[in-house]
């Protein structure tokens, strides 16, 4: 889990992809860190993409470094309604609470349930790493 999370943090923006209906949305993200041994990230209630995670929570990340490598990671994420994980994420990503606290009734944390990350690169190399 620590090469992911460095991995997506060295890249300062990677995107995160959700369906509405039958169409792929797709927007970028910054904002990770590990919690209890998994991969958690943030949004706001009030978002479209909130509401396409909970009516599915399937969903696709990717990230690619200015070398060439990448991370794709697929799976199911979950959301974390608890106070400890909201002040976690808050503490450890402080650019966050310019947008958000933990009792604003919008903030919300979610975390990868289940899933697949696989790194590759432009040589084939390909690592698979089961979340």
């Amino acid at each position: 889990m620590e090469e992911i999370i460095k991995f997506l943090q060295d890249q300062q923006v990677f995107f995160l992809a959700t369906t509405e209906g039958d169409q792929p949305r797709l927007r970028p993200m910054g904002a990770v860190m590990e919690y209890k041994g998994k991969l958690y990230l943030c949004t706001n209630n009030q978002k479209e993409m909130y509401k396409q995670m909970k009516a599915n929570p399937k969903v696709e990340l990717g990230a690619c470094s200015p070398e060439g490598q990448t991370l794709r990671i697929s799976g199911v994420v979950a959301f974390d309604t608890s106070r400890e994980a909201k002040e976690k994420i808050l503490e450890a990503l402080p650019r966050i609470k310019q947008m958000y606290s933990v009792d604003d009734g919008i903030f919300e944390v979610f975390y990868f349930e289940q899933g697949t990350a696989v790194f590759s690169d432009m040589q084939g190399g390909r690592q698979e790493i089961r979340l």
